[in-house]
């Protein structure tokens, strides 16, 4: 599939199949992830494949009480889970590079958009969930002192077909040269 054609199409899943999803494909989108750029090549990321229903339960339990994606954790036959090394991404010496701070939360959100992306290319819906108590995650999956738990989505083949949200246009996003100032006429 063509880039923007994958770009254009992906929609967040929340309701998923049964069907297992070959390894191999797997392997194939965490590669994706592993590729995203980084600060200085740090590549701080860390993927974790859920597959064990009592463990995805529980990541589901730990989700805010209204969030949509609840159901689609118990659903999907896998959860990724992604966290990142903290104190290490937009840092030199110890001390922030910019006045952006830790860039571990940047770094991470592009690694997982291009799992995302790379998920829909194969077929495979996903739905980035950032609502959750983090240090219940974080004690479920055992994640190590140095590291935060980002972000979510469960994986697999989508039980549903989406309709576009509502798009900006770009004449309202898109400036020249300074903030407000119109590109497109």
């Amino acid at each position: 599939m063509d880039l923007l054609d994958t770009i254009r199409e992906r929609k967040s899943i929340r309701k998923y199949r049964k069907d297992p999803v070959p390894e191999a494909v797997l392997l194939q989108v965490f590669e994706a992830g592993r590729l995203a750029p980084s600060w200085a090549n740090t590549q701080t990321w860390r993927f974790i494949l859920v597959s064990e229903a009592e463990t995805k339960a529980r990541l589901s339990e730990a989700m805010t009480s209204n969030n949509p994606a609840r159901q689609a954790f118990i659903d999907a036959p896998h959860i990724i889970c992604l966290a990142a090394q903290k104190g290490i991404s937009g840092l030199k010496k110890g001390e922030p590079v910019t006045n952006k701070g830790d860039w571990f939360m940047f770094d991470a959100g592009i690694a997982m958009e291009h799992i995302a992306l790379a998920a829909w290319n194969f077929g495979l819906g996903t739905c980035h969930v950032g609502a959750f108590d983090a240090k219940k995650v974080e004690e479920v999956l055992e994640i190590p002192e140095g590291y935060a738990i980002v972000e979510m989505t469960p994986v697999g083949y989508p039980d549903e077909k989406p309709q576009p949200r509502p798009r900006k246009p770009l004449s309202e996003l898109l400036y020249r040269d300074r903030f407000g100032k119109t590109f497109l006429e």
